[in-house]
């Protein structure tokens, strides 16, 4: 079966999963059949869709009558027969249990068609033995959405035993066509990928406390603000429930072996009901505040622990073929919000220092958890689990070697005299961290000093922004402190300047969302083009903060004064259009033609005259302040351009009516 056979697709089970996934189908176009056992599951899951569009076409996200369509491909059905009579795909989202969802299949299987592909959204049951209910297994994958499944990028597309390699590139286009991001899994192992990383760095994180090594709001501290993790490991077992993690772990456990045994901490709450946010008391209380971590708690040897243990983690997975580490990476930065993928962390730390610190854990307590993988010894020998060089070198990883660039948040290529800038961190939104501001300084230094660059693009990776900001989370590593957030405001300021007084023209080509200091950046650009999805606006009043980038500045000299108060002081979301009509963006353009046109506009300024491309840059800055300095600059720089090789070219090629080849001399 190709893609475009594909119609209808069932889902079954209409919890928050099921529910989710069905949404997104029918989002992508599909036909959809919702299934649970009773009335009152699949109606609620019914109403939950409905709800959920409504919202999406509050925020402007999809307009009322997609909503509507959407809804209307949508029907809930209790009759398994009926749900799955005629059905290309079916995607089973029941709970998390061996024998139910081995009795849905036994089911499904005299009900289905022969044509029908099964695909289970299961976490880490063993999709082999799922597969083996069936007469089907080479038609059986698992299909692994994240929750929740309307905002989730990231789908795990894992191999059976016996699932042949049309299923697999099947399930990675209908996820493609669904909006998301598939990584394949080649192997059926507990835990898959982002599990198999996540819960035993949860396990760990509770065995420290539960050892007397540090306390919880230690750990917190340190995973978030010390690793960057976008919540503390205790945190998030609270957000995604402790029993979750907990079974996972006992699966874990009995087919992995000991080195998964689960903390009795983690036991405790279990047994006595206290399983996090949705209980209201977890690790945390949350009817008094909830989580309030510290940012001065940092301990580096929790985070070499932590790093340790993760480690570990990706080189079993490595050493046993069931993803390599830029999958790795790519799949725990989509479906877990790292700001780095795993890999590249541990690369970051040194993999001689993690095995050392395994080793005298091991020494220390003689539990399995910490016996080093042989292929963690193997990566440490090769330097890295991206070789010596510490980092990734594809697009899919997060660095890109090439032209002499070498950077981690940023991809950097120069083709046809246009240095391209990407921002490269779709996983965290293409947010603007530090490392972000010092790497972006250099690009701009080096494409600046390049003779053979004649204009500068500027996008974001990925069609979800072009930036949505700065990256709160990582600078808030630092605290409250005041002196240290003057210094953060000014190192943006005077990185974004760089952008703004290069001498080459620079273009921004806006997709998504282009927020806060993402819209400054773009403010910084000669030239804006964006797509009609994109989202616009500076919402630092809704934090109580300021826009500390340039944005009073800027904005009010592009769109009028009056106007930038509007943005500013509303905190509001604008569309393309609005901000074009304001006078911020240049053209607005369909959403698969961004890519395309922004290119052909920076190369058309490429092919220009970039001396007098220079020389106006000048006089219209030094014009905002002084406008006789402006004019000064002006007739100047019209006299020295007038005896340039450039003056002729273009004299003569307009006499003959050719394109002029702009030297710059």
């Amino acid at each position: 079966m190709e893609l475009e056979d594909v119609q209808r697709v069932a889902v079954l089970g209409a919890g928050n999963m099921g529910h989710g996934i069905a949404e997104v189908a029918a989002l992508a176009g599909y036909d959809v059949t919702l299934r649970d056992i009773n009335e009152e599951f699949v109606q609620n899951g019914y109403d939950q869709i409905e709800w959920s569009l409504g919202k999406l076409a509050e925020k402007d996200r999809i307009n009322d009558e997609e909503a509507d369509a959407a809804l209307e491909r949508i029907e809930p059905l209790v009759d398994l027969e009926a749900a799955v009579a005629d059905v290309d795909v079916v995607i089973e989202a029941v709970p998390e249990k061996m024998e139910i969802k081995q009795e849905v299949y036994a089911d499904l299987e005299s009900y289905a068609p022969d044509r029908t592909v099964f695909a289970t959204n299961t976490s880490s049951l063993s999709i082999t033995d799922l597969s083996e209910v069936t007469e089907r297994s080479e038609r059986f994958c698992g299909m692994h959405f994240f929750n929740p499944p309307i905002r989730m990028p990231l789908v795990e597309v894992i191999a059976g035993a016996h699932t042949d390699e049309a299923t697999l590139s099947l399930i990675e286009a209908l996820a493609e066509e669904m909006d998301k991001t598939p990584v394949r899994v080649h192997k059926d192992s507990p835990g898959f990928i982002v599990n198999r990383i996540l819960v035993p760095l949860m396990n760990e994180a509770a065995w420290i406390v539960e050892s007397g090594d540090a306390n919880i709001e230690t750990v917190d501290a340190t995973t978030k603000y010390g690793l960057g993790l976008p919540m503390g490991a205790f945190e998030l077992a609270d957000q995604v429930g402790i029993d979750v993690g907990y079974h996972v772990l006992e699966y874990m456990h009995g087919e992995l072996g000991d080195a998964y045994r689960p903390c009795p901490l983690l036991a405790e709450k279990v047994e006595a009901g206290d399983l996090g946010k949705k209980t209201g008391v977890g690790f945390y209380e949350y009817e008094n505040g909830g989580v309030n971590i510290p940012t001065d708690a940092i301990d580096e040897g929790v985070e070499r622990r932590l790093l340790a243990v993760m480690a570990n983690e990706v080189a079993g997975l490595i050493g046993n073929d069931v993803a390599d580490a830029d999958a790795i990476d790519r799949a725990v930065m989509l479906g877990g919000g790292f700001p780095d993928g795993p890999a590249k962390l541990a690369d970051s730390a040194g993999l001689e220092t993690l095995t050392e610190t395994l080793d005298g854990l091991a020494d220390a307590t003689g539990e399995a958890r910490y016996d080093v993988v042989p292929a963690l010894r193997e990566a440490a020998e090769d330097g890295g689990f991206h070789g010596s060089g510490g980092s990734g070198g594809s697009d899919d990883s997060g660095t890109v070697e090439g032209d002499g660039f070498d950077y981690d948040t940023l991809a950097v290529t120069i083709s046809e005299r246009v240095g391209h800038i990407q921002i490269d961190r779709p996983h965290r939104m293409n947010t603007i961290s530090d490392e972000l501001l010092d790497e972006l300084g250099d690009a701009i230094d080096r494409l600046g000093a390049d003779d053979d660059v004649r204009a500068v693009l500027l996008t974001g990776v990925g069609d979800r922004a072009f930036s949505a900001g700065a990256d709160v989370q990582s600078m808030a590593a630092g605290g409250a402190d005041p002196i240290l957030a003057v210094e953060i405001s000014r190192r943006g300021q005077r990185t974004f300047g760089k952008l703004e007084a290069m001498d080459k023209p620079v273009v921004a080509g806006i997709d998504g969302y282009c927020l806060g200091g993402g819209m400054e950046l773009a403010t910084c650009a000669d030239l804006r083009v964006a797509s009609e999805r994109s989202e616009l606006g500076q919402p630092e009043h809704n934090l109580g903060l300021l826009p500390g980038w340039g944005g009073t500045q800027r904005l009010a000299r592009i769109v009028g004064e009056g106007r930038a108060k509007e943005i500013i002081f509303t905190a509001d979301r604008y569309d393309a259009e609005t901000m074009a009509d304001y006078g911020f963006i240049n053209e607005v353009v369909d959403n698969d033609a961004l890519a395309d046109r922004a290119w052909e506009l920076a190369a058309d300024l490429a092919a220009g005259p970039p001396i007098a491309q220079r020389y106006t840059k000048r006089a219209m800055h030094a014009g905002r302040t002084d406008g006789e300095a402006g004019l000064a600059i002006e007739a100047q720089a019209f006299g020295h351009i007038m005896n340039t090789e450039d003056v002729m070219e273009g004299i003569t090629a307009f006499m003959g009516d050719g394109d002029p080849d702009f030297k710059g001399k």
